[in-house]
């Protein structure tokens, strides 16, 4: 009998192990190698060291702010969105809420494609025809310029995850007690004052979770540019994420052990961000008073 948990427990531990323990492993010994076909030689922090350049810093500087505005959009949208769906009629918000998920059941490289399509430069895409009849001119919308191809880029972010966290959101609030509520309303709270009061601070741990998620897809972002702008440079190379310059490294140079290195910086990058948000909203303490 005392085998039968570990039996359950044993598919868990090989895919962690397959899947996710030996491919970090791997990642980390080759990036202190220099990687040819057929060949493989160590080279010490040479990869690390050819992160100095201005490239990479670029990259960085991207990643850094796509996730830093779609963390300030994805959160306080689809936390308003999630009270309004919480109360009201619930036929249409279910309706309402479905509408709002589906986009993140579409493939990105669906969603960018479409995205493409409809702001071609050419005078007979969607966006220009348009705008035609308003009598603006054609305009490449995807060639604008360093802010307006950072603007697509949220658009896109936002429209195909706002439906997610609204879930998330949405379940957090199943939690918090009514009777809270009535409370407030015996003591003549307003709307407002119950969404600062109540809802968002109850609301907590949703939010750490919805941020830490948040952290690892802006960290994470390579597909949505990479669509958008069809493997070539975006203005001002705004589109160039970390991930970004790792494929570029691994698979369009072939500096797989470079690729590994930029890996693993990405990594250290998105654990320690996660970790000190986590440490400094006392996430580990209330775990622990569990």
């Amino acid at each position: 009998m005392r085998v039968a948990p570990y039996v359950f427990i044993l598919p868990f531990i090989l895919s962690f192990l397959i899947f996710y323990l030996y491919p970090i492993l791997s990642t980390f010994v080759m990036s202190f190698q220099q990687v040819y076909p057929g060949q493989v030689e160590f080279i010490g922090w040479t990869n690390y060291g050819k992160l100095n350049n201005p490239e990479f810093k670029v990259a960085l500087q991207n990643s850094a702010r796509y996730t830093v505005y779609t963390i300030a959009l994805l959160i306080p949208i689809p936390l308003l969105l999630a009270v309004l769906l919480n109360i009201g009629n619930r036929k249409l918000n279910s309706l309402y809420r479905s509408i709002l998920y589906v986009p993140s059941l579409v493939s990105i490289v669906v969603a960018g494609t479409i995205m493409r399509l409809l702001l071609a430069s050419s005078s007979k895409s969607i966006v220009n025809t348009i705008a035609a009849v308003f009598g603006a001119e054609p305009r490449q919308w995807l060639l604008g310029g360093p802010t307006q191809a950072m603007l697509l880029l949220l658009i896109l972010a936002l429209w195909r995850w706002v439906g997610v966290n609204i879930i998330y959101f949405l379940s957090g609030l199943q939690n918090i007690p009514e009777e809270l509520y009535e409370a407030a309303d015996i003591d003549g709270a307003s709307g407002l004052q119950k969404l600062w009061r109540i809802t968002i601070p109850l609301l907590k741990r949703t939010t750490i979770f919805v941020t830490t998620i948040s952290i690892f897809g802006g960290f994470a972002m390579f597909e949505e540019s990479f669509i958008l702008w069809a493997g070539k440079p975006s203005p001002n190379n705004v589109g160039l994420t970390i991930v970004g310059h790792l494929y570029n490294k691994g698979f369009q140079e072939g500096e797989m052990g470079m690729a590994s290195a930029i890996g693993i910086v990405l990594l250290i990058i998105v654990f320690t961000l996660s970790v000190s948000l986590l440490k400094i909203f006392s996430f580990f303490a209330e775990e622990g008073k569990r």
